[in-house]
């Protein structure tokens, strides 16, 4: 993967997280999510429509614009796996909220109201990387 898109994936941006709804049509979900390592990671609750759908068709496309006045884009294709609820589920459900806080303690606050609704963590290894306003297409 590029180092710019590598970069610009690591920032803390919103996603459009795309699954597929029962009748075919896409359901679309802004969410919050970490890129480590070449994997991206969604925390998501699992009574959530993008969950059911989720797992009855794994498929999944998330795409991350940057921004007013940005224009560049990545799109990541591929077949979602869910970490289900658990140690390793919390903890990156913590490290999501603490990429998007400033400081710890406003980070730990939230974190609190949500910690104990049963989630699951949304995994993409992706098959596919499309990106536009990074020098190559």
């Amino acid at each position: 993967m590029d180092v710019q898109v590598s970069e610009f994936l690591q920032a803390d941006r919103h996603a459009i997280l795309a699954t597929n709804g029962r009748n075919g049509a896409p359901q679309l979900t802004p969410v919050w999510y970490i890129f480590e390592e070449g994997v991206l990671y969604v925390s998501a609750q699992t009574s959530t429509v993008k969950v059911r759908n989720l797992r009855r068709d794994p498929t999944v496309t998330i795409c991350i614009d940057g921004g007013r006045g940005d224009a560049r884009y990545v799109a990541l294709y591929g077949k979602a796996e869910l970490i289900e609820p658990g140690e390793r589920q919390r903890d990156l459900r913590w490290r999501i909220v603490r990429h998007y806080y400033a400081d710890e303690a406003t980070a730990a606050r939230y974190y609190e109201t949500v910690k104990d609704t049963v989630g699951v963590i949304v995994t993409l290894r992706p098959e596919r990387i499309v990106s536009m306003g990074f020098g190559q297409s």
